[in-house]
């Protein structure tokens, strides 16, 4: 078993057909053929399914891929770390973020990261677990850094609790409930629930319950943070936000907090990543910067 032969499965996976695979890899397709079939041949077991619209995983393949991905992932560090020492590195770090994250840490210690390793390439996703779970456990994610969610990780995975948090309500400059100071002058109102750091929903739903009022309408469910602002700037409705979103200037210039009494929790942040694999040098340093904007107190 060759890592090529690995690279050339997972690159199979991730365009879904051999000619899609072995134009992103600059192969032959024969060549990309062989490579599979000898790796079939060798485990004794078919990877793929081969489907008139292309290649689908077997029960033994998205078993082998998950090991593949993993296998591949850290031989990729292994080889930036020791090609690419100190603040020459030219590899890449993966992160998955929630909201909170981005707007309270991550304006601060880009900059500073960008400074110290100018030649590594960042991605970013902005999204929460457990819908990165997979991506952690096989590497292509180094840490997810964000809402904690409500069940825990799958085996294979350390949770680190990091700080609590709260939430404010928010809604657009000059809104007519912009005064008002508990949950009860907001009963009337239509919500925008996101689903960026967990089921906002669910939570505003419980919140209005356990004060004794009736669930508020939800008119809006936004899946990043871009919807969650345009819909708050430009109409009435209201949101159950991390109080993160009023720290961050492009947000604080649109939208205002309506201070109500009540106490609005939010779900704790937390660090999500492999124990058995250690961070690449600048993935570890990415995660400390970021640790700096934790909230205090």
């Amino acid at each position: 078993m060759k890592l090529e032969q690995l690279q050339h499965l997972i690159a199979i996976v991730e365009h879904g057909s051999l000619r899609a695979a072995a134009r992103r890899l600059d192969v032959p397709q024969p060549a990309l053929t062989r490579s599979v079939r000898a790796l079939e041949r060798e485990l004794g077991v078919d990877l793929f399914a081969r489907q008139t619209t292309g290649m689908v995983l077997t029960a033994e393949g998205v078993r082998f891929h998950r090991r593949a991905c993993a296998i591949a992932n850290e031989a990729r560090r292994a080889r930036e770390e020791v090609q690419q020492p100190g603040p020459d590195y030219e590899g890449t770090v993966s992160v998955a973020l929630s909201i909170m994250p981005h707007l309270g840490m991550l304006p601060e210690a880009l900059p500073v990261f960008r400074r110290t390793y100018p030649k590594v390439k960042l991605s970013i996703t902005e999204s929460l677990m457990p819908a990165v779970e997979g991506a952690l456990r096989e590497g292509s994610i180094d840490f997810y850094l964000g809402a904690a969610p409500r069940l825990k990780p799958a085996p294979g995975l350390a949770l680190q609790h990091l700080c609590d948090n709260t939430r404010v309500v928010v809604c657009r400059k000059g809104h007519p409930l912009a005064r008002v100071r508990s949950l009860k002058a907001l009963a009337g109102a239509e919500w925008a629930a996101t689903t960026i750091d967990h089921n906002a929903e669910e939570d505003l739903a419980r919140l209005f319950g356990a004060h004794g009022l009736e669930a508020p309408r939800v008119m809006l469910r936004a899946h990043s943070a871009l919807s969650v602002q345009v819909a708050l700037a430009q109409t009435d409705l209201l949101a159950m936000l991390p109080k993160q979103w009023m720290s961050f200037a492009m947000t604080r210039d649109v939208l205002d907090v309506i201070a109500v009494r009540e106490v609005l929790p939010a779900p704790a942040i937390v660090l999500v990543r492999r124990p058995d694999l250690p961070l690449s040098p600048p993935a570890e340093f990415f995660s400390d910067v970021l640790l700096r904007g934790l909230p205090r107190g």
